[in-house]
């Protein structure tokens, strides 16, 4: 599977976890001088037994993987560690490999971000056909992240422990924490709700603490769809592409949501189907203040880029109306 990805430029190789680590053990005593490695017994006393160091083992035969590790890949399927409340929504699809057996392999980056990374990543079922790819988005620790317009997205939502919530409204250190570390947790939950209601987004398969594992929308050689923003005119169907993107907004404003940072970079295109990404802010819109011009801004935001290539500009104001009609923010 690793030579399939070998020559992509869709994203960049990574090492399989612990594997340059032995490389450079095996290297280090490849060429070594057999002075180096022992000690002569007349300069150290007590050490009359001691003999030359084996030079004749053979390191290719270290065993690449802990005793209990998986016997390739990088690391065994982490299925089992995620509670069912952190698993995507049923019915599953036929794709996603539950079974225990499964080996979890990275291949490289897919993007990266300011808040988080996404990797691309195979589960497979070793001796089987059973295998697919996902995406591993991994969010940041706190020393890492970015969230630099966090205070708009979070007015609204609440923490069930009150003590928390006044430390992320206050922005202390344990604050700061508390708030990092809810947008995992935000972007699955928010993954799992518009996934059942039948908004076009990647179908979520699971959640452990900061990685979220969701379908790969690409592909099977491992190419990520591109975005929006950088399809050419003669590959866009600006109008059934608007169709698209109209009926999962209204999906997400009649659940009372917008995304709240819509553009031309978080959706994909594959094969004619757009597809949402990145919706770790979504907005509740009746909760949320300004919830209103979130949803606004989404729609002319990625207008922008429909009416660039030719979609009349009315049909982006109509759209705005339109949705808030559907979150009951007009009457």
């Amino acid at each position: 599977m690793r030579e399939r990805f070998a020559d992509s430029d869709s994203f960049s190789r990574i090492r399989p976890k612990g594997a340059s680590r032995r490389g450079r053990k095996a290297d280090r005593f490849d060429d070594a001088e057999p002075e180096y490695l022992y000690f002569p017994s007349e300069d150290f006393e007590g050490f009359e037994d001691s003999q030359e160091f084996d030079d004749s083992a053979d390191f290719e035969d270290e065993p690449r993987s802990a005793p209990d590790g998986p016997p390739m890949g990088d690391r065994w399927s982490t299925w089992d560690q995620s509670t069912p409340t952190e698993k995507g929504p049923e019915p599953r699809p036929d794709w996603v490999v539950t079974e225990l057996a499964a080996v979890d392999t990275e291949f490289g980056i897919v993007k990266t971000g300011k808040e988080a990374d996404v990797f691309l990543l195979e589960r497979a079922v070793p001796g089987t056909e059973r295998r697919t790819l996902m995406a591993a988005k991994r969010y940041r620790d706190s020393q890492h992240r970015m969230f630099h317009r966090d205070s708009g997205y979070l007015e609204g939502r609440q923490h069930k422990e009150s003590r928390v919530s006044r430390a992320m409204a206050k922005r202390t250190a344990f604050g700061k924490e508390a708030i990092a570390g809810q947008w995992a947790a935000a972007e699955f939950a928010a993954l799992c709700r518009l996934w059942s209601a039948g908004v076009a987004v990647p179908y979520p398969v699971q959640i452990t603490g900061t990685e979220i594992l969701m379908e790969f929308i690409g592909d099977e050689a491992g190419t990520a769809a591109p975005r929006l923003a950088q399809l050419r005119a003669e590959e866009a169907d600006v109008d059934d592409l608007w169709e698209q993107l109209g009926r999962s907004l209204s999906l997400l404003a009649y659940d009372g949501y917008a995304h709240g940072d819509l553009s031309a970079y978080n959706i994909l295109v594959h094969h004619g189907r757009l597809v949402i990404i990145d919706v770790p802010q979504i907005v509740d819109v009746v909760a949320n203040p300004r919830g209103l011009s979130f949803l606004e801004r989404d729609v002319r935001n990625v207008g922008a880029w429909f009416v660039s290539r030719g979609l009349p500009p009315e049909r982006v104001e109509a759209l705005v109306e339109s949705l808030a009609e559907e979150a009951r923010l007009r009457r």
